[in-house]
């Protein structure tokens, strides 16, 4: 199944980010008591939270749009990877397990569509944190309760990425996932500070126009990406692969993994690509 979606990506983004204000209700809920967890086969952590959450978005997102090939990262843990097909949705039900267990808020839900390799609606609301975020050709964001309904259109802010040559850079870096060429490449570019921050919260600062660049070099999935991908996208921003073209989404012969991406608010840096390049020496 991979049914072509042509409908508005502003009204399916919208019904995502209500999407993932259901679907925080049992996260909310496992998050407010003692958490357990388990090591997958990749020795990624899961909780009852990531399963409860997911059930939830596939139960919604087959009624939502019948016939899409919806790719969910604990499905796939299960029952392995399918054939993508041009179009699809990507979702990670709980991103950043490991700040839901560390409880610094620093989570969330991910949902997103993807069509011709690019993601064109997305989802991403860190219920914690009572912030989402959402875009299709535009990007929006509004403060919302988990389990509550998508607030009315007066409290939505449009979202738009700075102007990179206006101030001195900030970066943002993974919270969970810092390594030594993240530093390098940070180094290798007249940044005025950088920022931690767990999920795909990284992005969501881009589109907001809190910072400039998100650049990592270890290991992803797609559905890790999309959601805030899409977000940054519709703001004006965009994420570069290794290579310095944009990042392409139903990588099946990499079974969805991600390399190295940068996500900025403008052309990455002509360091860019050789920081990249350096990786591999």
């Amino acid at each position: 199944m991979s049914t072509k979606f042509s409908g508005d990506p502003d009204a399916l983004a919208a019904q995502f980010a209500a999407l993932t204000l259901t679907a925080a209700v049992p996260i909310m809920e496992i998050y407010g008591r003692d958490i357990a967890a388990r090591a997958k086969a990749d020795g990624s952590p899961v909780s009852e939270a990531d399963e409860r959450a997911e059930v939830i978005i596939l139960a919604a997102l087959a009624r939502l749009l019948p016939g899409v090939t919806i790719i969910a990262e604990e499905a796939t843990a299960r029952q392995g990877l399918g054939a993508c097909g041009t179009c699809f949705v990507l979702v990670d039900p709980l991103d950043g397990t490991r700040e839901f267990l560390q409880r610094n808020g620093e989570f969330t839900v991910n949902i997103a569509l993807v069509r011709d390799g690019r993601p064109v609606a997305g989802a991403v609301f860190a219920p914690a944190l009572g912030r989402l975020f959402w875009g299709g050709t535009k990007a929006f964001a509004c403060e919302a309760q988990a389990g509550g309904a998508l607030p009315p259109r007066a409290a939505w802010r449009p979202l738009h990425v700075r102007d990179p040559g206006s101030q001195p850079l900030v970066a943002m870096a993974s919270r969970s996932h810092g390594d030594a060429h993240t530093k390098s490449f940070l180094a290798s570019v007249e940044i005025s500070e950088w920022r931690a921050a767990g999920s795909s919260l990284k992005f969501c600062a881009l589109a907001a126009g809190e910072a400039d660049i998100y650049p990592r070099f270890g290991p992803t999935m797609e559905w890790d990406t999309a959601a805030g991908d899409a977000v940054l996208r519709a703001a004006g921003g965009m994420v570069f692969n290794e290579h310095g073209a944009p990042l392409a989404y139903g990588k099946t012969d990499l079974g969805l993994r991600n390399g190295a991406f940068l996500a900025c608010t403008a052309n990455p840096p002509r360091q860019w690509v050789s920081a990249c390049a350096s990786t591999k020496g």
